[in-house]
């Protein structure tokens, strides 16, 4: 079943402009619009944004699958990147589990571009934080 597609309560998301286009425990799929400012020289995505675009969507899916209060932080994320998204394209992320256990979560992300093509994958290992005890 999807979930709500709202993420304005993640202000970083918000700075980078990220949108969730279909968000299930299973699958988040979300899009970022490569304007200047995310941009580095010669006016492509800079790979600071890619992870961070990655790692915000990867805790959204950890969060999607969280129980009785639990919090996420992301404990190790790994890149590869494959080709340049150019100013004025769209990054399109897919997430994906690869393992979800009780205390740890484990998502690869898929980054594409508007034509298609396959940009980066990032895996990343999200820790489940059971809340504290009164």
């Amino acid at each position: 079943m999807s979930q709500p597609l709202d993420i304005s309560y993640l202000p970083f998301a918000n700075l980078l402009g990220i949108e969730l286009v279909e968000a299930s425990p299973d699958r988040v799929v979300a899009k970022l619009e490569v304007r200047k400012e995310l941009c580095t020289v010669p006016d492509i995505l800079h790979g600071g944004a890619i992870m961070s675009f990655a790692d915000t969507v990867g805790a959204v899916a950890t969060v999607l699958n969280l129980k009785g209060g639990a919090t996420t932080t992301t404990v190790e994320s790994k890149t590869n990147f494959l080709a340049p998204i150019p100013l004025g394209d769209t990054a399109v992320a897919t997430c994906e589990p690869f393992h979800k256990g009780g205390r740890l979560m484990v998502w690869q992300t898929k980054i594409t571009r508007g034509d298609g093509r396959l940009c980066a994958v990032v895996t990343q290992s999200q820790m489940v934080l059971e809340p504290k005890k009164a």
